[in-house]
């Protein structure tokens, strides 16, 4: 448990050789869901009065899918779009290293908080997108932190006409 928590910290500040032992560590694919779930969960807890209860389980459900679909683009934009000559991952890898970069978002939980709310969600979301660019750059052992951008900010604008397609047929 311990060493779970500090593998937390050590994602939230950014230690890019944290995501290198995730991502050769097959073990961590559970520790990178749960680390998903508990922000995600924290999200509810933090928008409680918007969200409800029922929220939270609707906000963590849609976190593990988004976490998913969003390392599958990325694994494939990544790896067969835009690779650099040394870049070797498998979905796996992906799943960890992104799972991880979940951690800024725990500070979520404090958006009850009067006026905390706004200010926590751009905050986490901005430091959660630089998490995942060193978890991409590492994962996918890219040289270049521009293509690693290249490749979360084009995954992340497929993943959201995605979401709002699926939000248009639903509605």
């Amino acid at each position: 448990m311990i060493k779970f928590l500090k593998n937390i910290f050590r994602a939230a500040i950014l230690d890019a050789s944290l995501y290198e032992e995730v991502e050769a560590d097959t073990s961590a694919l559970l520790p990178a869901m749960l680390v998903v779930l508990i922000a995600s969960v924290a999200a509810g807890i933090g928008n409680i009065y918007e969200a409800g209860v029922e929220g939270i389980g609707w906000i963590s459900l849609s976190a593990l899918l988004g976490w998913f679909i969003w390392s599958f683009l990325t694994y494939f934009i990544g790896t067969k779009l835009m690779p650099e000559s040394q870049t070797e991952a498998d979905l796996g890898q992906l799943l960890r290293t992104i799972g991880f970069s979940s951690s800024p978002g725990i500070i979520r939980i404090f958006g009850f908080i009067p006026g905390a709310g706004t200010v926590l969600s751009i905050i986490s979301s901005v430091w959660m997108l630089v998490a995942m660019i060193i978890a991409v750059r590492q994962a996918l052992d890219y040289s270049s932190t521009l293509r690693a951008i290249g490749v979360v900010i084009i995954g992340w604008t497929v993943q959201l006409l995605f979401v709002l397609l699926v939000a248009s047929l639903i509605t």
